[in-house]
């Protein structure tokens, strides 16, 4: 058991420092391939972009497939793509690899979920599931920074780097992982896009998911421009800005970590209501910081913040009906990469538009604020048998 939760973990990792690479990257290559601010966020939007696009499809389709071989097949593909972003040669190459590596962590990452009730004991399932998501906050604390330091030789050594090491997990996941094979009467299930009508259908459920596309999209937006405003504001080397990256990914363990004691001594609703005005504050104030130490207190929190709210928002979206959870997760994956891709899109133009990161912080706010009426007004937040017995009937 202890092999497959750092098969698990390992995969998280891997997929998660891939997703953030390029941020700290962006200055670099916006000046290695010619590109104008505005169209520099969609060098992070294209592996959001493949992977949203195709997250929809490969969860649900999946359910009928052993899901070793598609993790594997995905790894290797994730693998190969993520390699061949170290050779691109301009905008589209990149744009293409990176579109790529998207469509094969889609196809790859909700494996480890529906995996784990599967290979684990019942009481055994939340410890494993929290260990798998600190995988994805390693990614930002040490994944990030580690690949800033390999592009202060070259800009392409990161993405060698992360190809071999995810090449070494996809031979841990043949060697190690057991079959999976679906059972006979789940290869005639309802078409894939029917199992989304109860979610669609339901008020309380669209108004979740709502929400969750408006706190993706704040966040992103600026995450993908930290690299590049830290830059520009405080002239910070791309080992300078991996430096700092490891500092907030540590806020985003902190907040992983101490999530569960909050909510139990909070609630639910006033954590999340706490947290979320404290980040509108911080997104309005980072512009206006005199200093790297001050930037760096203040994003810490917004970062301590993710790491809680995060999985708090995953587990009320996947308590909207137990009977389609692998549905709701393909589905909340979907939502968090188009966000990601809209908000990367959004930002470049902002930034370049009003020339810093000021709009881009504001826009991060109204995100923030959107997001936050839209989780209370939902009703998920405190009427969880109501919103259970609504998406059954």
């Amino acid at each position: 058991m202890k092999k497959l939760t750092a098969l698990f973990f390992l995969i998280m990792f891997v997929i998660g420092t891939d997703t953030f690479l390029i941020s700290p990257l962006i200055p670099t290559l916006q000046s290695l391939f010619h590109i104008s601010t505005e169209y520099s966020g969609w060098m992070v939007g294209a592996y959001a972009l493949g992977y949203a696009v195709f997250a929809l499809i490969a969860g649900p389709l999946s359910d009928g497939w052993d899901r070793k071989k598609v993790m594997l097949s995905g790894m290797v593909c994730f693998s190969v793509s993520t390699i061949l972003c170290g050779f691109a040669t301009g905008f589209w190459s990149m744009f293409l690899f990176r579109f790529l590596a998207g469509v094969s962590a889609a196809f790859t990452a909700p494996q480890v979920w529906a995996s784990i009730p599967a290979l684990f004991p019942a009481p055994k399932i939340a410890k494993v599931s929290g260990i798998v998501m600190a995988g994805l906050a390693a990614s930002q604390a040490f994944g990030i920074p580690i690949g800033s330091l390999l592009a202060t030789t070259h800009w392409s050594y990161p993405f060698f780097t992360i190809g071999v090491c995810s090449l070494l997990v996809a031979i841990f996941i043949f060697y190690s992982l057991p079959e999976m094979k679906p059972k006979q009467d789940q290869r005639s299930k309802i078409p894939i896009f029917k199992r989304y009508v109860p979610l669609l259908t339901s008020r309380i459920a669209r108004r979740s998911f709502l929400a969750h596309f408006l706190f993706q999209c704040g966040f992103f937006a600026a995450f993908s421009f930290i690299g590049k405003w830290m830059t520009d504001r405080f002239h910070l080397s791309i080992d300078q800005v991996g430096y700092v990256m490891f500092f907030l990914g540590l806020g985003n363990m902190v907040g992983s970590i101490s999530g569960a004691y909050v909510i139990k001594r909070l609630s639910r609703f006033n954590t999340m209501v706490v947290g979320f005005l404290v980040s509108i504050a911080c997104f309005i104030a980072l512009p206006h910081l005199p200093s790297v130490s001050a930037f760096e207190g203040v994003y810490f929190l917004i970062f301590v913040n993710m790491g809680i709210a995060f999985p708090l928002i995953l587990g009320l979206l996947n308590s909207l009906n137990p009977t389609i959870r692998g549905t709701i997760s393909s589905l909340a994956n979907s939502i968090m990469y188009a966000a990601t891709t809209l908000g990367s899109w959004i930002a470049g133009l902002i930034y370049a538009t009003f020339n810093g990161f000021s709009a881009v912080g504001i826009f991060a706010a109204i995100c923030f604020a959107g997001s936050l009426l839209s989780f209370i007004f939902s009703g998920i937040l405190t009427t969880h048998s109501k919103t259970k017995k609504e998406l059954a009937s």
